[in-house]
């Protein structure tokens, strides 16, 4: 037990028992209180300080177990030893069922205050238990909370560098005159952005260990398709995407690899002011796996002979997908049908 003494209500109005349980208990670290209605101990509960209660089951206004009913009516208390002199077990267990953690029968002799004793200790000893568990839940969740907090911090600071790089990659593009040196630049700020994107959705998310890959491509999508259409390009891109939950760094991985493919089949499929379709699927494959395609209707391209442009994106997407564990393939189909299978990693 500890130093400070433990204050025990106890309830009953049988003073004689009382006091040879004060003079018994409080040698044993206990400081007995006594209130021999069940009106008087609701009132002090009231007040607080109390750690423990011993309930006699035979009350001038009713019994024990009105008691306990009337304690949780009042949103409860500290924990309950229920003290019955009847032998029969229905009232012992219509206590327990009522809120009592344990009981003692009264019987005449030393055995009693032994046994009451035993079950008080225990009884303190749980409801301090579960107070330190409670407390230490409650330092973990704060502690969840803020680390969470601070990790959405992180995320927007990041989205913003990301965003001032993108826009001075911008400046430097529109300070060059050269039609390569521009278009690279230009490349440049679209993975900026693939990578950006993430980050901004996950400080406004509530699990920032995964993206709903389907929101975070349709955005992406949705600015490539804005891009391409200032620099003159007449294609359209088609979406068809599956909801699913992707760890952020794969997702993150992705977005590179699909601005890299998209940009790719606006550049080589359709020539600039030509009407088309770029098709960017992703969907779940095998258990645990998925299917990115990014699909034109051009010339056709199977990844055999010469790359066209300087091939910094090929090699992009190659390393990427070998870094995902995918397999990245161009398929044989009219025009150009690029495939990733990758894992999903752990949900």
């Amino acid at each position: 037990m500890s130093e400070a003494p433990v204050r025990l209500l106890y309830v009953d109005d049988d003073e004689a028992l009382v006091r040879l349980i004060q003079r018994r208990l409080g040698r044993r670290g206990f400081e007995v209180v006594h209130a021999p209605t069940a009106e008087g101990a609701l009132a002090r509960l009231r007040e607080g300080g109390i750690e423990v209660i011993a309930l006699d089951h035979n009350l001038p206004t009713g019994t024990g177990v009105d008691f306990l009913k009337d304690l949780a009516k009042a949103g409860g208390g500290p924990a309950v030893v229920y003290v019955t002199g009847s032998a029969e077990m229905d009232i012992a267990v219509s206590a327990l069922k009522a809120g009592a953690s344990d009981f003692v029968p009264k019987t005449p002799g030393e055995d009693f205050l032994v046994f009451l004793e035993a079950a008080l200790q225990q009884a303190v000893e749980k409801t301090r238990l579960r107070a330190q568990k409670e407390a230490a839940e409650r330092e973990v969740h704060v502690a969840r909370d803020r680390a969470e907090l601070l990790l959405r911090e992180v995320n927007h600071r990041v989205a913003n560098s990301l965003a001032l790089v993108s826009s001075l990659v911008g400046l430097q593009a529109k300070s060059v005159s050269d039609p390569i040196a521009k278009a690279a630049l230009a490349e440049t700020q679209s993975r900026i952005f693939a990578v950006a994107s993430v980050h901004q959705r996950l400080y406004t998310s509530g699990d920032v260990r995964f993206v709903a890959i389907d929101e975070y491509l349709h955005g992406l999508l949705d600015h490539l398709q804005t891009s391409m259409l200032k620099e003159g390009m007449g294609a359209t891109i088609v979406a068809d995407l599956e909801r699913i939950e992707v760890p952020t760094d794969r997702a993150i991985s992705l977005g590179v690899v699909v601005t890299e493919l998209v940009t790719n089949a606006f550049k080589y499929a359709y020539p600039p002011g030509t009407p088309g379709a770029v098709r960017v699927g992703f969907r779940a494959a095998a258990p645990g796996m998925a299917r990115l395609t990014v699909g034109d209707d051009g010339p056709g391209w199977a990844g055999e002979g010469k790359i066209q442009g300087t091939g910094l994106g090929s090699r992009i997407v190659r390393t990427i997908s070998d870094a995902l564990g995918g397999e990245f393939r161009y398929e044989v189909a009219k025009g150009t049908v690029a495939s990733l299978v990758l894992p999903l990693g752990t949900p």
